[in-house]
């Protein structure tokens, strides 16, 4: 079992104080979004062996197990983060398997290099992601029924809003989003600048269900996004509530910390939000325009006490124990890879002690036992 020395991520949306709080440490004023917990090559987890990546290359069938090996190839198929929001994220969307590959192919083809902005496929894998909320957490997720969102932007009284009104009470609905969502992002952006400050205006005026969005506005004004956000279902997660974004679904982290999982991709194609590339017809070929539920997920518990969050992939699998004082020693070992985090409490998993924010990797076929009192998340792989 090896403790993990995980990387924290700079990016400008990330909270300046969440992360810092949960491990007991002083802020440094500096915005700290994310800390990753795996194998990515971008900024693998560090152990007194070496970068997971190195450990995991020595010996693939050892750290992972055979039968992970075969299923998902001799690499650690998720990565496990920490996420801090202060601010929104980009509205993106992720590809299917099948439209990855075919993605990276093309661009493959096509010479266009992976480190340059305008390229939309990092590699030829899908993307299915898991937010968990350890705070009360803010996102968008999935369209919102045409004719509710037709009603939202219809209450801001922006005139110019009003041809996208009416295109939302068209018929089939998934046309009707499809038209809409291209309309504003190909808008003129000067026109569609003023728009945006119009509708955040009367946002920030009337507050309630537009609070959200005037908030958006904010960080991101002028930005086409503002208005494709306002689509969308927006989702407030109690902590131990989770969302699952599989692909063709568009959606945003606004606000909150929480514990993420995800196939280990760079797959993203992003809808607004952003100062970064966006593919217009690429977009659009990859989302699902169907109006849904988002689908809050709370964990199932089992009778050992692992309360188990349900998705329908198996590049990765998360669930977590919460330990009460004098709860009974849990064995954990598993013929997969996992990495156990505490986000609450003192727990001991083997010989190491955790805290929250700690982390430790279990190789394939290890011992593994969890005691204390605390909670601890724990991601694994189906085989």
């Amino acid at each position: 079992m090896d403790r993990l020395d995980n990387t924290i991520r700079p990016y400008a949306w990330g909270s300046t104080t969440a992360i810092p709080q949960l491990l007991a440490v002083e802020p440094t004023g500096e915005p700290q979004a994310e800390m990753w917990m795996g194998a990515h090559p971008g900024a693998p987890s560090r152990t007194d062996r070496g970068t997971l990546v190195e450990v995991i290359d020595a010996d693939p069938s050892r750290e992972l197990g055979e039968e992970a090996v075969a299923k998902f190839g001799p690499r650690l198929p998720f990565l496990l983060k920490i996420l801090a929001a202060g601010a929104p994220l980009s509205l993106q969307v992720h590809p299917n398997l099948e439209q990855a590959k075919e993605g990276y192919e093309d661009e493959e083809r096509r010479g266009i290099p992976v480190d340059v902005g305008h390229r939309n496929y990092k590699d030829a894998n899908h993307k299915p992601e898991l937010i968990c909320a350890l705070t009360e957490f803010d996102g968008l997720c999935g369209f919102r029924d045409p004719a509710r969102a037709a009603d939202l932007l219809d209450g801001l009284g922006v005139d110019t809003l009003k041809p996208y009104v009416d295109l939302l009470h068209a018929h089939p609905e998934d046309a009707a989003l499809r038209e809409v969502l291209t309309a504003v992002l190909t808008a003129d952006r000067e026109e569609m600048a003023h728009t945006v400050a119009e509708a955040a205006a009367a946002c920030a005026r009337l507050g309630g269900e537009y609070a959200p969005y005037a908030d958006i506005a904010h960080h991101y004004p002028g930005d086409p996004g503002v208005i494709a956000a306002m689509l969308l279902n927006h989702v407030r997660l109690q902590p131990g509530e989770a969302l699952f974004l599989g692909a063709g679904i568009p959606h945003a982290y606004l606000n909150g910390l929480g514990v993420e999982i995800m196939a280990n991709s760079d797959n993203v194609l992003r809808c607004g939000l952003t100062p970064k590339h966006v593919d217009v017809p690429e977009l659009l070929r990859i989302v699902r325009f169907e109006a849904a539920d988002p689908g809050v997920l709370r964990p199932e518990a089992s009778p050992d006490g692992e309360e188990v969050y349900e998705t329908p992939i198996d590049e990765f699998r998360l669930s977590r124990y919460v330990l009460p004082e004098g709860a009974a020693v849990h064995d954990l070992t598993r013929a997969t890879p996992q990495i156990l985090l505490c986000t609450a409490g003192s727990v001991r998993a083997g010989e190491h002690e955790l805290t929250p924010g700690q982390s430790v990797f279990v190789a394939a076929g290890e011992e593994a036992e969890l005691s204390g009192v605390g909670t601890v998340f724990r991601a694994t792989v189906i085989v």
